[in-house]
């Protein structure tokens, strides 16, 4: 019998300790196809923007995790794009199932959109695959550089616990994505909530110009605003609470008003007076 075929990406890159906890997790599970950015990828949510004449570039670029070697590829293009290469060029038949992580820096909160996990992710169940995008929590100056210095063993134990519970399965109708969130306190043991996404501004982009000269270059940097505004029963709730967060998405972005209230409110007649 045929093993079930598994994509693991990221956006973190090709080089990240995270995609390779990863790839250890799930090799168990299946054969792998590892296709993650050539470069860091952080922020581009679902972009297929092509940023250089070398995109779509693709090299062979083994992944190693604790002594274990893995042959993967490295893509010069978006996560999302990624994807795309994975599915049109690199898969020798039908993906079974796609893990986007592990990310360094959580995804929670009304910002997830920015996600390039999460953009890798959607991109897969748009084609129609069963998709699992992970990250966990980090401090904020580690989201864009491979810190060695973290521990993705218990993410490791959640990749390979959610990833084994839903291979070979389908997703109820409107879910399109589980995105996984892990604290940094995790440890195999820790408990697990299923959560709605919170509306939380969760990371607050602030721009810091040295001068005030408009056209002289500016940088971002980033606040995060954590649990104790959050609502119970959400993503950024059960991460402030040191539980494990499985959020349902849906590439369904529609509202839930009802379209007949917004038909009326449109359709009113502003007030003369």
């Amino acid at each position: 019998m045929t093993r079930p075929l598994i994509l693991v990406t990221n956006d973190d890159g090709i080089a990240s300790p995270g995609l390779a906890a990863a790839v250890a997790a799930v090799d168990p599970l299946g054969d792998l196809l590892i296709a993650a950015p050539a470069t860091q990828q952080t922020s581009m949510g679902r972009s297929r923007t092509r940023l250089s004449e070398l995109d779509g570039c693709i090299l062979p670029r083994d992944v190693q995790y604790q002594g274990k070697t893995w042959p993967g590829f490295a893509v010069q293009a978006t996560p999302a794009l990624v994807v795309e290469h994975a599915i049109q060029e690199l898969a020798p038949r039908r993906i079974n199932l796609v893990v986007s992580g592990i990310n360094y820096g959580e995804n929670v909160g009304s910002c997830i959109t920015i996600s390039g996990t999460i953009g890798a992710a959607m991109e897969a169940a748009e084609c129609g695959l069963l998709a699992l995008a992970f990250s966990m929590e980090t401090e904020v100056e580690q989201y864009f550089r491979h810190d060695r210095s973290v521990d993705f063993s218990a993410a490791l134990y959640f990749v390979r616990f959610f990833a084994e519970r839903v291979l070979g399965k389908q997703f109820p109708p409107d879910v399109d994505v589980f995105k996984v969130d892990i604290p940094r306190s995790a440890t195999p043991e820790s408990g697990w909530m299923m959560t709605a996404q919170d509306r939380l501004a969760y990371y607050r982009p602030t721009v810091v110009r040295e001068t005030g000269d408009l056209f002289q270059p500016s940088r971002l940097t980033h606040s995060v605003a954590k649990g104790k505004f959050s609502r119970p029963g959400t993503d950024a709730y059960a991460l402030s609470r040191g539980l494990v967060s499985i959020t349902p998405l849906s590439l369904d972005h529609t509202s839930r008003t009802p379209l007949d209230e917004l038909q009326k409110l449109i359709d009113r007649h502003p007030d003369p007076g």
